[in-house]
């Protein structure tokens, strides 16, 4: 059971004395893996926490950005804990936060605050107030208080580093199936189900409608996708994430899911959306007749590469 800690300044006796992961763990990819098992390794004999932090700092400093967010905290938890993260401590990062300096981060929050008796970290990794901080400054730091250190090399493959940012990269060019290589399991996009305009159902085709949030948008287009219901249940289906050009919706993108053979009330439930294939990329048809051909085109692509 993995315990979820938001005030840094309350930390209760039973969650001192771990041994704790620095980073934002956007994903938590294979190399977020790599890192926590290094860690496990180091120091088997206290539990495995993860240092981490809500919002993202990208959000407090580029708030212009377009969403990019891999997963929601919530989620980052989960799978945190499949990997055997007993407790995250997530820090809010917000202005004031910001302000810190390096020292203050190590000596006032990491060790008096949490109680961390071992800290691992990759080697780019850099903290404090204008990230001044760096691995080298950690160890002299950890060093003075006679706190371990592990400092562990990115997790490589043929293209270089496995990073959150060329995840990131691979999603928005249209490429989920090397996302999931890079994540170890395809990534999803996870939400509640929304009232639509019910068009997907005038189509013969009703969809879940799922605002995509602060999650970052992959490319326009259709997608073989497997469902997970709040019960449980692995349903295959076929998405379209875009604007709808065809209907002229031109609002903001959102994620619109038809589940194959099912006829159940989803409003209001959260579901998880793996995104397997990309079908075809977002296009204008001539009208909605066209469209409702192209649809079921998708569906019966996205049931024969879902049944491999």
């Amino acid at each position: 059971m993995i315990e979820l800690h938001t005030d840094w300044k309350n930390i209760p006796e039973t969650a001192r004395g771990t041994v704790a992961a620095l980073g934002n763990f956007d994903g938590v990819h294979q190399g977020h893996v790599h890192l926590l098992r290094a860690l496990a390794a180091a120091r088997p004999d206290r539990p495995l926490s993860v240092v981490t932090f809500n919002p993202h700092p990208r959000q407090l400093f580029r708030p212009q950005d377009p969403n990019f967010r891999l997963m929601l905290p919530s989620v980052r938890t989960k799978i945190l804990a499949e990997n055997g993260v007993k407790h995250v401590f997530q820090i809010p990062f917000d202005e004031q936060f910001s302000h810190l300096s390096a020292e203050e981060f190590v000596e006032d929050i990491l060790l008096r605050r949490l109680g961390i008796v071992h800290i691992a970290c990759g080697a780019d990794f850099a903290f404090g107030h204008r990230r001044v901080g760096n691995t080298d400054y950690l160890e002299k730091l950890l060093t003075r208080h006679e706190v371990g250190m592990t400092c562990v090399s990115p997790l490589m493959d043929e293209g270089g580093p496995i990073s959150s940012s060329r995840i990131r990269r691979w999603l928005q060019e249209g490429y989920p199936e090397k996302a999931m290589q890079e994540l170890g399991r395809p990534w999803s996009i996870v939400g509640p189900v929304v009232k639509g305009d019910q068009r997907g159902r005038l189509l013969g085709f009703p969809t879940a409608n799922i605002p995509l949030g602060e999650q970052l948008e992959p490319a326009r287009g259709a997608y073989a996708v497997r469902i997970t219901l709040p019960d449980g249940r692995i349903l295959p289906g076929v998405a379209n994430v875009g604007r709808r050009p065809t209907i002229n919706d031109g609002k903001e993108s959102r994620l619109e899911v038809h589940l194959f053979d099912f006829d159940e009330d989803l409003y209001g439930q959260t579901l998880s959306v793996a995104l397997i294939a990309l079908l075809r990329e977002e296009k204008r048809f001539s009208g909605l007749d066209e469209l409702k051909e192209q649809i079921a085109v998708d569906a019966q692509q996205a049931r024969q590469i879902l049944a491999r």
